[in-house]
Parts: structure tokens; sequence; C-alpha cells
């Protein structure tokens, strides 16, 4: 978990890139190298701006255009680097009005439940591919990808709009579909759909609209 991640030197994030790709890392020294193994999952937090206020209603910034501001800041974040994460979400401020609302009818329990009968599917999916080595989407080939992440009719046309329109890369459009598998599988449904795509697409336009404001 790296936490105001644009406060990191830029080299160590991008350091990061080659690992988050393949799951491993190479370290090399004078005329030896060495590769290890390094599967993890990378979550990172940051705030809008440097102050951390800029989406704030009424808000002004002391640095001048709050656009400029967050933009500069967030343009410490490679295009690269913010192509390889999947999940891009704002979170809003908690308001008092927030915390005595009632809990959600679905709590960590049951989410977590979900999560690990949508792993077993994935499990089961590769062995029978003779593939069991291969545990989760995320660890799938392309090629291997593009066979059980198939989107009905529907769903193909409105990835294949997005991708022109969002200007996705190859990565990112393979991500969306590895996403969007999982998310069929959290809803136990062996095809994906449109929506299980819309869903996908919306966690990157966050990030498209980062990279737009710097």
């Amino acid at each position: 978990f790296l936490d105001e991640l644009p406060e990191f030197d830029a080299r160590v994030l991008d350091s990061l890139r080659q690992p988050m790709e393949n799951g491993e890392v190479a370290v090399s020294r004078a005329n030896h190298r060495v590769t290890y193994p390094a599967r993890f999952m990378l979550i990172a937090a940051m705030n809008p701006c440097r102050c951390g206020h800029a989406y704030e209603p009424g808000y002004a910034c002391k640095r001048g255009r709050v656009d400029r501001c967050t933009g500069d800041y967030q343009a410490r974040i490679s295009g690269p680097l913010m192509d390889r994460i999947d999940l891009r979400i704002e979170v809003p401020a908690v308001t008092a009005a927030d915390l005595i609302l009632p809990p959600p009818a679905e709590g960590s329990a049951e989410v977590a439940a979900r999560v690990a009968a949508a792993r077993d599917i994935q499990l089961a999916r590769y062995a029978a591919a003779g593939l069991p080595n291969i545990r989760t989407n995320s660890e799938a080939p392309a090629s291997v990808l593009e066979q059980i992440a198939q989107p009905d009719a529907a769903g193909t046309k409105l990835l294949r709009d997005a991708s022109e329109t969002m200007r996705l890369s190859a990565r990112g459009y393979h991500r969306v579909l590895r996403v969007a598998r999982t998310l069929a599988d959290l809803d136990g449904s062996d095809k994906i759909g449109r929506l299980h795509l819309a869903e996908a697409l919306s966690y990157r336009a966050l990030a498209e609209d980062l990279r737009s404001a710097a």
C-alpha cells in the first residue's frame, strides 16, 4: 500500500511497472542478473492536489487555478504506470450525514464469500483448460484471456466504441477484459455482458479524466 502516491520518487514508481506486468523483478549488479518472483497487489492512495482540498465546493487554491494545481500534481504519475492500475476510484470526503446512515445490506463477510466463490470459479476454469499454474484472471495470458472473456454482441460494441473514445492501449484493452471477466465471475455469470464491461470501463474513466487535466 503506497499512501500519497505522487510523493514517491518517479524512478521508484516506474520501477514497479515490470513486476506489475509479469510478476517478476530483476536485480542487476555488475555482471550478474537475478530474477525473483514478485507477484503482488498494488493499492495506492492520493489526494487530488498537494493540499488535498481541490474538489471541495467553493475552494479557491492559493497556487492558482484549481485545474492547473490538480494537473501538475497528478502528472507526477506516469501514463505507463497508470495504465497498469485496473481500478481507479474517487473517494469523496465522509460527511456527518454519511456517518448516521444505516449499515449497508451486504457486509464484509458477504463480500468476502462472493470473492472466495469467484476465485474458486477462476481456479477451476484454468485447471480445466490445462493451466493449473494460473489461479486468477489477472495471471492469464492475453491469448487465453481472449478465449475465456468473450463479451456478448452488445458488450463487444461497447468495448469497441470505448476503445476508440478512451484511446485504450493494447494493455488497457486486455485489462478491461480481465476486470469484466472478474465482475462476471462475482455475478456467477458464464458470459460477460454489457453491464460488466460498462463497470470495468468506468474504473478507467477516472484516470482518463485525470490525464486530460494534466
